[in-house]
């Protein structure tokens, strides 16, 4: 994972992708798979994808209803 440090800038850290992802789920929610591909262009790789959301999951910003991620805000 890439959180800001003396080393890496905050716009390369995961943290600064976090209003990217969760522009797209307030909008509507989504599967993984559409949700990576409307935020592909905007990450790295799908590690990077997988971090963001790992992240946004632990601070309950969303949750997994079935098979669609959802936006809690």
């Amino acid at each position: 994972m890439k959180f800001p440090s003396k080393v890496t800038p905050y716009k390369e850290s995961i943290i600064a992708k976090f209003p990217v992802v969760l522009g797209k789920l307030e909008k509507k929610d989504m599967s993984p798979s559409e949700l990576y591909k409307s935020v592909k262009r905007q990450v790295t790789d799908i590690r990077e994808f997988m971090d963001i959301m790992d992240c946004l999951y632990a601070l309950k910003k969303v949750e997994l209803k079935g098979e669609v991620i959802h936006y809690v805000g």
